[in-house]
């Protein structure tokens, strides 16, 4: 199978607890991350905190997240490792290609995410129409800019 898209690198960690100043003391205060910007979305029950390691195209993101209601969906603090982000060179051409080898994506296509970039879902389970998920992991693809589409093709020679 000619695949039409590259996975290039991880984009980000989505790191999901009860309270953001937890997790802060550890990925902020004790590893020395930088917090850049920060999200809240009531539609995604999501008020995170993103922060980064690294820098220019290689930086990585980890998205400290707590939920806005911890009674509501989506539960984005129920699994501590809420989700990683893959770097993609051409994301339209992985969501079609992925699609029409049976992976399963959730709800939402493909969409501006937190950061900023094009974003979409894969889901974290199969159905019988898209049998190939995450298997437990939800896994975001993320449009790589070009610096990054550049940067990863030069590292890889």
């Amino acid at each position: 199978m000619q695949r039409p898209f590259k996975v290039l690198g991880i984009q980000q960690i989505a790191i999901g607890g009860p309270s953001k100043e937890k997790l802060r003391t550890l990925w902020v205060d004790m590893f020395g991350l930088e917090i850049t910007s920060t999200f809240v979305s009531e539609r995604e029950n999501v008020d995170e905190d993103i922060c980064a390691m690294g820098s220019g195209p290689f930086k990585v993101e980890v998205d400290l997240m707590q939920p806005l209601d911890p009674e509501k969906k989506p539960a984005v603090h129920a699994t501590p490792l809420n989700h990683v982000g893959l770097w993609i060179d051409d994301l339209p051409k992985a969501v079609e290609w992925l699609s029409a080898n049976g992976v399963r994506f959730a709800p939402g296509g493909i969409r501006k995410g937190a950061a900023g970039f094009d974003i979409t879902f894969l889901h974290p389970k199969g159905n019988d129409e898209f049998p190939v998920g995450g298997e437990g992991v939800l896994i975001e693809l993320v449009q790589a800019p070009p610096e990054v589409v550049t940067a990863f093709a030069k590292l890889a020679g």
